[in-house]
């Protein structure tokens, strides 16, 4: 697609620091709806996402989002709503102050920045902990409530870097749902992550990056069948993983897996059919409460190892 229409129009965008190169010679168009940027942990993911939230300014290139250039220009940041992949919260605030004190620095008065924050909460499932500080959240409360504050103030596009990080597998399928949902109902999001599957059920447009470049773009059913030839590694935190293993173990599509402190990594070759399984097995609590579950980036590596020879 051309730069019409588009939300990120990028031309030979670089980012460096010092002698490290962070984003290398990139040309790219975003076109509206969900887009998924995928790729390893350190491929650059977050170095563009900061460049697309004006937090750095290009070294090299030019980059318009939203139809027109990013940085020094504070009018387009109140229609980008951002969700950071590092922590930074008043803990001392409960989650609903804390995204009504913001949505007050944008403008709102008092009454409507409890109302927009109370809703932005709601589509997260966090009101029951609305009146709690935020220095009492579990891990996955805290990846809620920076969702909640990114979508509060109901910007055009949400950029979102690495949000499902940290969830438990019920509050990640719902995220996912409400990622599906926002893009259905026009909104644009471009959403990182280093694992596929979680990018597949969002949206099937997506962007490749490793090592600064974009080494692919387009449709994921185009590099789905290089995925399912490599192993997909999950790590899962439980209160019970013995337990939790032994009935993963009673169908085949768990290939090997070994147990850490309070954990059980697992390899499997159908992650559709897995993360499927684990879900169901996490709203039965049949092996006890599952906190967590992550992906490391060893199948990524592969596929990427493939794409660049």
């Amino acid at each position: 697609m051309t730069g019409a229409g588009a939300v990120v129009q990028a031309e030979h965008l670089s980012k460096w620091y010092g002698q490290v190169i962070g984003l290398n010679d990139v040309t790219v168009t975003v076109p509206p709806g969900v887009t998924g940027l995928l790729g390893p942990n350190g491929a650059g993911k977050s170095t563009l996402l900061k460049l697309l939230t004006g937090q750095l300014k290009p070294s090299h290139g030019t980059l318009a989002v939203l139809g027109g250039p990013i940085w020094g220009r504070p009018e387009v940041f109140r229609r980008i709503g951002f969700c950071p992949e590092q922590d930074a919260f008043y803990e001392r605030m409960t989650g609903a102050n804390w995204i009504a004190g913001l949505l007050r620095l944008n403008g709102l008065d008092e009454a409507a920045s409890r109302e927009a924050a109370a809703r932005a909460l709601e589509q997260v499932d966090l009101m029951a902990a609305a009146d709690r500080k935020i220095g009492g959240y579990s891990k996955g409360m805290r990846q809620r409530l920076k969702l909640a504050q990114a979508l509060a103030h109901d910007p055009d596009l949400l950029i979102l870097d690495e949000p499902l990080s940290g969830l438990d597998p019920i509050a990640r399928r719902k995220a996912i749902r409400l990622i599906r949902d926002l893009g259905r109902a026009g909104r644009s999001l471009i959403v990182s992550s280093h694992v596929l599957h979680e990018v597949e059920m969002m949206t099937s447009n997506i962007l490749l990056i490793n090592h600064g470049r974009i080494l692919a773009e387009g449709d994921v059913h185009q590099i789905r069948d290089l995925i399912d030839e490599h192993p997909h590694t999950v790590s899962i935190r439980a209160d019970d993983p013995r337990a939790l293993a032994r009935l993963l173990l009673a169908d085949d599509d768990v290939l090997s897996l070994r147990f850490g402190e309070g954990s059980v990594t697992v390899e499997t070759a159908k992650p559709d059919a897995f993360y499927s399984r684990l879900t169901g097995l996490a709203a039965s609590e049949a092996a006890g409460p599952i906190r967590e579950v992550t992906s490391p980036d060893d199948n990524l590596q592969a596929v990427f190892r493939y794409l660049v020879k």
